[in-house]
């Protein structure tokens, strides 16, 4: 678990043969064989590290998901380390959990910030909410605003500073993570995940299904 606050930017060293090499420094500090960090958003299991790097498995599924694939030896990447219960959850709940890929179409700079339009796919924009959280390439953001076919998000300068965005452009992919909260309440309502009755006979909410056991009059 993650909260989109990122830590530091590393470096792509090595990436194929179903894993990848990271440079870093930050997230070395206490990392152990088995730790989950987030990179650009996915969690990955630090399967073996040094004093500069580390690696992780990478499998099929997660490139298929995920921005990996556009990836080069170089590509900065966004850090952070699992959350620490007792810590300040400074950003909102993230999963590592990738929900799939979305484009960048536009920066457009409005006094000091920057908005980021960001193109996706209906299935993940039915999940980003106005002044909600998505979480991009790990970072959790606020939603400026959404229309049928991209979402706007308003990036303040230290977020580019201190994560890859400020590398970023028009056309890249990059990774989206919808707010897990929300995707839990999509699938007990069965708005993400096949119709209300649905979810009603399987066990989930539907208007029908409070009807039926007394909730609306």
């Amino acid at each position: 678990m993650f909260t989109g606050i990122i830590e530091e930017v590393g470096r792509i060293q090595r990436l194929g043969g179903g894993s990848l090499t990271i440079a870093a420094r930050e997230v070395l500090k206490d990392v152990h064989v088995g730790d989950s960090i987030a990179v650009n958003g996915i969690c990955l299991t630090v399967t073996s590290f040094d004093a500069r790097h580390f690696t992780a498995d990478v499998m099929p599924e997660t490139v298929r998901r995920t921005s990996l694939d556009g990836l080069r030896q170089g590509s900065p990447v966004n850090l952070e380390r699992a959350l620490q219960l007792g810590g300040r959850l400074g950003g909102h709940i993230v999963s590592g959990h990738i929900d799939g890929t979305g484009t960048i179409r536009a920066f457009r700079d409005e006094k000091n910030a920057i908005l980021m339009t960001v193109e996706a796919e209906p299935s993940i924009l039915q999940g980003i909410v106005e002044k909600g959280s998505v979480a991009l390439d790990g970072i959790s953001l606020t939603v400026a605003e959404v229309t049928d076919h991209d979402f706007t998000v308003s990036l303040i300068p230290h977020t580019r500073e201190v994560t890859n965005l400020g590398s970023r452009k028009q056309g890249d992919a990059i990774n989206i993570e919808n707010d897990v909260i929300g995707k839990y309440v999509a699938k007990m309502l069965g708005s993400a995940y096949g119709t209300a009755e649905d979810a009603g006979h399987a066990g989930g909410l539907s208007k029908d299904f409070l009807v039926r056991n007394g909730f609306f009059i």
